[in-house]
């Protein structure tokens, strides 16, 4: 019987070998990928022999000792065509383990309700750690926990959702070390403060803490003052904030005072006088940087039209505001209007090159006064002409 005609079947092997286009890889089951056992039986199988043992030292002690012609064309047709097919599955093996490993790995997935999970833990962890007393408290009665988890998760729907606070010259800010922040206070009700602390800890890279000097009046106050010192909130005294500073700590002061947050409507963004410039003096004997700071935006969420002397010396207040909603809308008059705010820190004036005796010249803190409030008054203006509406 004549030999058959054998018909190749590796048409894609041939037209690789002549420089042809490379036809895609075939997707295999998964018992043929890489270090799989049955894949390499499977190679074994079509390359015809065993591991490590060529097809040429397999064939039988007969074949090797003389064949005839036509059995050695076939047997050297048969080696080429498996060797071709042994190169086709080495090659769909090194595909499909190139394309896992360069698949991303799957995220751990913990249900629909993970978050939710590990939320109801912390709050328990937390709950534990308050009841148990393992917590911390600097010497000023400052909890830094309790302010993070809580007071700040409280106010920062307000900060983002309702003022929608924009800041700028955050990079202002030194990343470490003990520096003053100068602002303006405006708005009759002190939410400046609170807006002013929750920007610089969630836009500073550092998510630096800032630590305000609060007027007596906060600390007389129930509830109002045990909020304040967990807050961070110490007394506006000069030793404080000195001691506050030289730790290494961001502090706050805006030194209108009540001047500056309880002035009439009329008399917006119009700086008042900035005390007899006592920051001025605790940062050069810290010293430590001042960087001045303008709030826009707090001057018209409670527009005050009047004040009620009287009725302010009774209660012991620097002033009684009387606005277009309170008092005569009741509790529904306190809430404030939803105005756009802006916050910008400007750069920062140093202080450490001055000798230490100059805390005592009136001339410089004078001086420097001036500076830090034409520098605040200047950014308000340029805040207010690029502002396009009060509410947007």
């Amino acid at each position: 019987m004549a030999d058959a005609k054998v018909i190749p079947f590796d048409d894609g092997a041939a037209d690789r070998s002549r420089g042809g286009a490379q036809r895609p890889a075939r997707r295999r089951p998964a018992s043929r990928r890489k270090g799989d056992p049955s894949a390499v039986r499977e190679v074994k199988a079509l390359s015809g022999g065993q591991d490590g043992v060529s097809p040429q030292e397999q064939r039988p002690a007969e074949d090797a000792k003389g064949p005839g012609l036509g059995k050695q064309k076939k047997d050297a047709r048969g080696t080429k065509k498996a060797a071709a097919a042994a190169a086709e599955a080495h090659e769909d093996v090194r595909i499909a383990q190139e394309a896992r490993e360069q698949q991303p790995e799957p995220e751990p997935t913990t249900g629909g309700g993970g978050g939710w999970e590990r939320r109801i833990a912390g709050g328990l962890a937390f709950l534990r750690r308050r009841l148990t007393g393992d917590y911390e408290v600097d010497e000023f009665g400052y909890d830094q926990e309790l302010t993070e988890q809580v007071l700040m998760s409280m106010v920062r729907p307000v900060y983002e959702k309702y003022f929608r606070v924009e800041v700028k010259g955050i990079e202002n800010i030194p990343t470490d070390g003990g520096a003053l922040i100068v602002a303006n206070h405006s708005g009759t009700l002190p939410l400046d403060g609170v807006m002013l602390q929750v920007a610089v800890h969630d836009n500073h890279p550092a998510q630096r803490h800032l630590r305000l000097l609060a007027a007596d009046l906060v600390f007389m106050l129930p509830v109002v003052n045990e909020l304040a010192r967990k807050a961070g909130h110490t007394l506006a005294c000069a030793e404080d904030a000195q001691r506050l500073l030289e730790g290494g700590e961001l502090v706050g002061v805006m030194p209108e005072g009540f001047k500056g947050i309880g002035k009439p409507f009329s008399e917006r963004y119009k700086l008042q006088r900035f005390g007899r410039g006592g920051f001025v003096s605790t940062a050069l004997r810290a010293g430590t940087p001042i960087v001045p700071c303008s709030i826009v935006g707090a001057e018209e969420i409670y527009p005050m039209i009047g004040n009620a002397k009287t009725l302010a010396r009774v209660l012991g207040f620097p002033y009684f505001p009387v606005t277009p909603t309170f008092p005569w809308l009741g509790p529904l008059g306190m809430v404030p209007l939803p105005t756009k705010w802006t916050i910008q820190f400007g750069e920062p004036i140093p202080t450490d090159g001055y000798p230490p005796e100059a805390a005592e010249d009136p001339m410089l803190m004078f001086n420097l006064t001036d500076q830090v409030r034409e520098q605040i008054q200047h950014t308000l203006y340029k805040l207010l002409v690029q502002r396009r509406s009060v509410f947007f």
